[in-house]
């Protein structure tokens, strides 16, 4: 089966969930979003979706704060998870997040892939290496270098293969593409990804 871009508009909000039992029934296919807080997964989100109130964006990072599950069809769904990184929350509930979000990428399933967001501006931090070792667990990951709008096309070409190159070198299989929710750079490559995993 080949997913469209037009397919993706039909997400629909099915639920929120604090931990792994709180999940929707673990069946289907899903591909799960990751970032840091303030990254740009919201409005990765909605733009894919081409609905601007899809996933909630928020000057203050770390409003996402539970794994927010969205229907694509009665097999699919795109899943938000919570932010990772500077939110403005008690160290008792990182870690809280924390453990229900490992417990999420290993158990769940249903869970075909994982794309991890990364400012263009400061990529491959120690949280987001921690999200892409992942695929050295038999998870599928790609990264997304967001907000590639504000660097000019050289700066930010120079920038993708130098993390092309240091991925190939320390997380063999992830791939990685440009993305400006902006100027709508690299969202036929996410679409691109989101198919070969969904669409089967």
């Amino acid at each position: 089966m080949t997913l469209t871009t037009d397919y993706y508009k039909r997400a629909k909000f099915l639920v929120s969930a604090l931990k792994l039992t709180d999940c929707p029934a673990d069946s289907g296919l899903e591909v799960a979003f990751a970032g840091r807080s303030n990254v740009g997964k919201s409005s990765a989100l909605n733009v894919l979706t081409n609905n601007k109130s899809m996933a909630r964006t928020s000057k203050t990072p770390g409003r996402t704060q539970m794994i927010n599950f969205f229907v694509l069809d009665e097999m699919r769904r795109i899943v938000d998870l919570p932010g990772y990184g500077y939110a403005k929350v008690p160290e008792n509930m990182k870690q809280n997040w924390q453990r229900h979000l490992s417990a999420y990428l290993k158990y769940r399933v249903s869970l075909q892939g994982l794309i991890v967001l990364m400012d263009i501006r400061r990529p491959l931090t120690e949280l987001d290496q921690h999200m892409l070792a992942w695929s050295k667990y038999g998870l599928q990951v790609h990264a997304l270098l967001t907000k590639s709008d504000k660097l000019k096309h050289g700066a930010a070409k120079n920038i993708y293969l130098q993390t092309r190159s240091r991925l190939m070198n320390d997380y063999p299989g992830v791939s990685v593409s440009m993305f400006s929710a902006v100027t709508k750079i690299g969202v036929d490559d996410l679409v691109a990804v989101l198919n070969t995993w969904l669409g089967r």
